[in-house]
């Protein structure tokens, strides 16, 4: 635990000095926000819920994706002589989790903000959406991990993440619509422990096969 919170903090410190990644991602967020609003005005509930998602995935991308990306050889070499494969994984997962969650509140305030409130059940959607920004981090950070070993890693973290992220995106899409409704769906808590059961495998699946990419 000790190695995790280490690398965790060191994650933390870079992220505070250079903030160019939050920053870039948050402004992003909101020019997106902005032109949907000039388009749109204020959608209708399905439209506002589908656009929530897209944006949220576009925000992943850039702000999770990079995790392994712009560290250097020299670097994971530095990282590999410090620490083991499972403390660097586990640590990279929850910083980015931390991150997507901070990203996935401010999307949602400011799409209330430009695009209205269309929610019912607020605290319900907003637990969808951390829930949601947690397993598009899990997913491409692992992604990213085995796209940093390839030449072309952003395009085979694009080929690689679309299959996997599309049932996910209308699984969280589906189980959101519920915030919208006066009256809460049957089987909506089925379908949220689906999805923790799904980031709950990706985890398994970064601790099990990380290691084999770090002694490469």
């Amino acid at each position: 635990m000790q190695k995790i919170t280490t690398l965790i903090k060191k994650d933390l410190l870079l992220e505070v000095r250079q903030q160019y990644t939050f920053y870039g991602v948050l402004l992003y967020v909101a020019s997106t926000i902005f032109v949907i609003y000039l388009t749109l005005g204020k959608p209708e509930d399905d439209v506002w819920n589908a656009m929530f998602w897209v944006v949220q995935l576009f925000v992943c991308v850039n702000a999770v994706a990079k995790s392994f990306l712009q560290d250097s050889k020299g670097r994971m070499l530095y990282y590999y002589s410090i620490a083991g494969a499972r403390d660097f994984i586990i640590a990279k997962l929850a910083f980015n989790a931390l991150l997507m969650m901070l990203m996935s509140f401010l999307s949602l305030l400011i799409f209330i903000l430009w695009l209205d409130n269309p929610l019912l059940h607020f605290w319900a959607f907003a637990g969808i959406s951390l829930l949601g920004g947690i397993g598009f981090s899990l997913i491409f950070t692992f992604l990213a991990a085995i796209a940093a070993k390839a030449q072309q890693q952003a395009a085979l973290m694009a080929i690689m993440g679309f299959p996997i992220i599309i049932p996910q995106l209308l699984l969280l899409g589906k189980v959101a619509r519920a915030a919208f409704a006066p009256v809460l769906q049957a089987g909506l808590w089925q379908m949220v422990m689906l999805l923790i059961a799904l980031d709950v495998l990706i985890i398994i699946l970064a601790v099990i096969l990380f290691p084999f990419l770090w002694k490469d």
